[in-house]
């Protein structure tokens, strides 16, 4: 948990520090106006490339930013399947206990229980791992980019043209579907697991 911690802080910096670059370009940017005005060209050219230069860094730094929250995700979801694995083994422990005393009760009431936790185990990773796998990936999708900068661009009317397709817009299935489906399937391979026993 303390590595967690220390890249959430460490990822705040990195943001920080894009903030600051940010501001420098729009400084660097003023004394390119500046120049202009003055006629001085080769000054003005100078304080472009300081602004591009600041533009990368700040990219530079989300990109870092951006990756190591996907890495505090990924190690949240470890240290809570962590937790389900103790729990399991806690689980383990009083059905080996309820078998040496045979009490058939208790056998069948930590059965209960085992199963329970197994199906939860088994749909918090499949969820876990869908989730991740959407949101971990290293390069996005250019379309969806394009497609986000252009609704941005549309929102306050600014023009963005320049290099960026039409993006195609997408239908997006309503939630409500998904989780009647994944209510069915569990309910399914409860049956299952019920059946086997």
């Amino acid at each position: 948990m303390n590595q967690i911690m220390e890249l959430k802080f460490t990822s705040k910096s990195l943001q920080r520090q894009a903030r600051k670059c940010e501001k420098d370009e729009k400084s660097e940017k003023l004394k390119v106006k500046k120049a202009i005005e003055k006629g001085n060209m080769d000054g003005a050219r100078i304080y472009a490339e300081n602004a591009i230069r600041k533009r990368t860094e700040q990219m530079n730094y989300l990109r870092l930013s951006s990756r190591l929250d996907a890495v505090v995700a990924r190690l949240d979801t470890q240290a809570k399947m962590q937790a389900i694995g103790k729990s399991m083994g806690s689980i383990v422990k009083s059905l080996d206990s309820a078998l040496a005393s045979g009490n058939l009760q208790k056998m069948s009431e930590t059965m209960d229980q085992f199963e329970r936790q197994f199906v939860n185990m088994e749909v918090q990773a499949e969820f876990m791992e869908g989730a991740m796998a959407g949101s971990t990936s290293l390069s996005t999708p250019e379309t969806e980019v394009n497609s986000l900068m252009q609704q941005v661009a549309d929102d306050y009317g600014l023009e963005v043209s320049v290099g960026l397709p039409q993006a195609a817009s997408h239908a997006i299935p309503p939630a409500k579907e998904k989780e009647t489906v994944d209510e069915d399937d569990l309910s399914r391979r409860l049956a299952e697991l019920k059946a086997r026993g």
